[in-house]
């Protein structure tokens, strides 16, 4: 794969990802927020369907891809990429017209280089949108989702302008879940093992001032990007990680950092023992 021609895509460290797949698995919480076992009526794996949804569409674009002839798999590849040629005079000269100049926008996300691409970024998915689908309405998570995605692909081509190259993969949009995440995952980890479950689906949003004066956060955000840098141009005579659109993954995540405050929506905090969990302050004290 090569910068300026082929695919640009991403395959995450997994150190991230990793992080936060906890959020797939169905932790049962008692009242006093000790961990319980889980039942049989109680499923391990507890994913938002929505989630599921973005991964399975991801899953059914690619196999779809690799049962067409070459020259017809080519040709569904540059009609659905990111290509930011199409925001120049040659659009007409592309697949796809004038109409894929903004369809592409999303598009893309759901094309993938290969099956490891597909499922480095599914198993991203699953970590990442998980904690985010859990406090935020199915609606705003898909505009949330694609924001990110628009952001990223609006950002590789300010770096990179208008050249003609493959830009596929839904990192940038995963990006974005990751950034939203560092708004509550960090002040969930304050409340402990017992209460970080609930902390980080029914706690407040920290607000961007907090964050970056969180040294915690500010720290996760500075490897994070620099490791992307360093994969993308340190590691490129090592590696495949040329490919790598890091200009996509600075975008999306930086625009899912910042804006997630428009979409967060954690759901109603449930009683306990006649109390709230996080009970809200008292507006008239």
């Amino acid at each position: 794969m090569t910068k300026r021609s082929g695919y640009r895509y991403g395959r995450q460290p997994p150190v991230f990802w990793c992080a936060g797949a906890g959020f797939a698995l169905d932790l049962v919480i008692s009242p006093k927020g000790a961990a319980e076992p889980l039942s049989k009526s109680q499923p391990i794996f507890n994913v938002p369907a929505v989630v599921v949804l973005l991964v399975a569409v991801c899953v059914a674009v690619h196999a779809v891809r690799q049962v067409l002839p070459v020259e017809e798999n080519f040709h569904l590849t540059m009609l659905l990429a990111f290509i930011p040629a199409r925001l120049g005079p040659t659009v007409y000269d592309l697949p796809g017209g004038i109409v894929a100049r903004y369809t592409s926008f999303i598009t893309h996300l759901f094309v993938h280089g290969d099956w490891m691409h597909l499922g480095v970024n599914s198993a991203w998915l699953l970590a990442m949108g998980t904690p985010v689908a859990r406090r935020t309405s199915i609606l705003s998570f898909l505009a949330l989702f694609f924001l990110c995605g628009i952001a990223g692909a609006a950002f590789y081509t300010a770096v990179n302008g208008t050249i003609v190259a493959l830009l596929v993969g839904a990192s940038g949009a995963i990006s974005g879940l990751m950034g939203a995440a560092f708004r509550f995952l960090y002040s969930g980890m304050d409340e402990g093992p017992r209460g970080f479950a609930e902390a980080t689906r029914y706690g407040p949003l920290t607000s961007l001032g907090e964050t970056f004066r969180d040294r915690r956060i500010m720290t996760s955000i500075i490897a994070w990007s620099l490791l992307n840098v360093l994969l993308a141009f340190g590691a490129a005579g090592l590696t495949d990680a040329g490919g790598i659109a890091w200009e996509a993954h600075m975008g999306g995540f930086f625009a899912g950092l910042l804006l997630y405050g428009w979409f967060d929506r954690p759901p109603a905090r449930p009683p306990l023992d006649g109390r709230e969990l996080y009970p809200e302050p008292d507006a008239h004290a």
